[in-house]
């Protein structure tokens, strides 16, 4: 399994809906709005990095409302 941290930048006035829509999807296992440079941070566990890749390029990215992501995969030392 696969875990990472998204932060999320979204568009003024939308974080209460690209919130609900990231709450919305399989992956999730958490999602938290926060202040500062990003507006939601939404933890997400996926079977492999590949699947990590297309979940932000193709399902994260593509939700109306939302200008940036970074993703910060979890690796355990």
């Amino acid at each position: 399994m696969v875990k990472a941290y998204v932060l999320v930048q979204s568009s003024v006035g939308k974080i209460p809906q690209v919130a609900a829509a990231l709450r919305e999807m399989p992956a999730t296992v958490s999602c938290d709005d926060v202040t500062g440079p990003y507006d939601v941070i939404v933890q997400v566990q996926v079977d492999s990095v590949e699947h990590l890749g297309h979940l932000v390029a193709a399902e994260i990215q593509t939700i109306e409302g939302i200008t940036r992501t970074v993703t910060c995969p979890v690796v355990n030392y």
